[in-house]
């Protein structure tokens, strides 16, 4: 029997943060708080809650030195502010299926022995997401617990895509192509068909979510033909932190010249790199927008992302045979207009052409009127995602 007001706890666990919402699932579903812990594993670490009503709005220090004390204190301030009886499940991101998951699943002790053992695909995740199921299930082991895959929306990319050109022995062993960010790239192209009509969502679309992490999608027919993100998602453009794309002969060079270990070379692509390791100052897009003038570190990190992600839009315009629609999300995506200009400046030739007021003022759409090619701005919401698959795992809705 389904409770009568069944409460969904979505959790997205990070490297120094882990963020939740509580979604109740009646007639429709409804986020009733969202937040998070912050800054994981410093001295100024807080828990940021917002609900419907303002008395719901918390902010407050936490001592959270470590991922164990902040899901402790995280699962302790749930328990003593939501009924417990009301609480139906919980929906975890997890950012790596390997080549077993598709679709989100119910977790089982096979499913987690699963991703123990495919933890190598993603270090900087798996083991995390994995501590937090695990902290969920040892608080509460009655509630049942759903994995939506980041990977499931690439699942099916065509085999030209999947295959990357190492001997094909390592095929057998799970490396390939698989994507990332398929929950925000899912959202987006159920709000596309709701905005613009099922006919837009099943032409060639060109995702780009723009984020800390960030990567591109080529979807035609509704289904990802292509995406920059590969094995790990390390690849593509560059990030905040993470390099994108590199020539593999450097992990060679580095290891004669520098005697760089595979673990360093690991920290320093991952966490030293992309707009950090250009600018040298900061990995926060907004910082280097304020002092690209004064610094021209700052100037050259900016146009080296905005150059690789119009590459991209490039080869993805060519792998679709053109493109119909281009749509931009994440927190750059969504928020950085002169990011978006120089991204679709020069892009005229494939009908991407931008509108500077609309632009400006962030609009929904951002192309000019004659543009043969919409451009829009949709802020994505991986959490309802989750919520929605948990529903229809167990059967909530």
């Amino acid at each position: 029997m389904k409770p009568a007001n069944p409460q969904i706890l979505t959790i997205n666990g990070g490297s120094s943060s882990i963020k939740f919402a509580l979604f109740e699932s009646g007639d429709s579903l409804q986020r009733i708080l969202h937040g998070g812990i912050e800054r994981i594993g410093l001295p100024d670490a807080t828990l940021q809650v917002k609900g419907l009503n303002p008395a719901d709005n918390v902010s407050l220090a936490v001592s959270a030195p470590d991922r164990s004390v902040a899901v402790g204190f995280l699962m302790d301030w749930l328990e003593a502010h939501s009924s417990r009886d009301d609480l139906t499940a919980v929906g975890h991101r997890v950012v790596h299926g390997g080549p077993t998951y598709s679709q989100p699943q119910r977790i089982t002790p096979a499913m987690l022995e699963e991703l123990h053992r495919i933890s190598p695909f993603d270090p900087g995740h798996l083991p995390e997401e994995i501590q937090l199921i695990e902290a969920f299930h040892h608080r509460f082991p009655d509630l049942p617990q759903v994995a939506c895959f980041d990977t499931a929306f690439h699942h099916d990319l065509p085999r030209v895509a999947q295959m990357l050109p190492i001997p094909r022995r390592y095929e057998a062993q799970g490396i390939r192509r698989y994507g990332f960010h398929g929950l925000s790239y899912a959202f987006l192209m159920e709000e596309l068909a709701r905005l613009d009509g099922a006919a837009a969502a099943q032409g060639r679309v060109i995702l780009a979510h723009l984020g800390n992490g960030a990567s591109l999608t080529a979807v035609h027919h509704g289904k990802s033909i292509d995406t920059s993100m590969s094995f790990t998602p390390t690849a593509g453009v560059p990030m905040s932190t993470r390099s994108g794309d590199l020539d593999p002969g450097l992990v060679g060079y580095l290891a004669h010249t520098e005697q760089m270990s595979v673990q360093q070379f690991h920290e320093m692509v991952n966490f030293q790199s992309g707009l950090l390791g250009i600018s040298e100052t900061s990995a926060d897009m907004r910082d280097l927008l304020d002092r690209e003038l004064q610094d021209v570190r700052a100037a050259e990190a900016i146009a080296l992302f905005c150059y690789q992600v119009k590459k991209w839009i490039g080869a993805f315009a060519a792998a679709l045979g053109g493109v119909d629609t281009l749509i931009f999300a994440g927190g750059i995506g969504e928020n950085a207009p002169p990011v978006r200009a120089r991204i679709c400046d020069g892009l005229g030739f494939l009908g991407i052409e931008l509108d500077e007021y609309r632009n400006a003022a962030n609009q929904g759409v951002i192309s000019m009127e004659t543009s043969r090619v919409p451009i829009r701005v949709i802020r994505t919401d991986e959490t309802v995602m989750i919520a929605k698959a948990v529903c229809r795992v167990l059967e909530l809705e």
